[in-house]
């Protein structure tokens, strides 16, 4: 049986991360407009077509699942 150890997230070297965080005013960083057209994984902005991952989705960002209201 094999066992991993699971390490900490190292903010350091993943660097910062632009995420579209859902029920929040987003702005984009590309071009500053708040107009998003959201997917299941992604937001796109409607102006420049930025596109950001979801933060539900994001690698590495943890959030509990009593925070958002999900669609089934």
């Amino acid at each position: 049986m094999r066992t991993e150890t699971v390490q900490p997230l190292n903010l350091v070297q993943r660097g910062y991360q632009v995420v579209y965080h859902p029920g929040e005013t987003n702005r984009c960083p590309g071009c500053g407009h708040s107009n998003w057209l959201i997917g299941r994984v992604s937001a796109q902005c409607g102006f420049c077509g930025t596109a950001l991952a979801l933060a539900l989705t994001a690698p590495g960002l943890m959030l509990h699942e009593e925070q958002y209201a999900l669609a089934s």
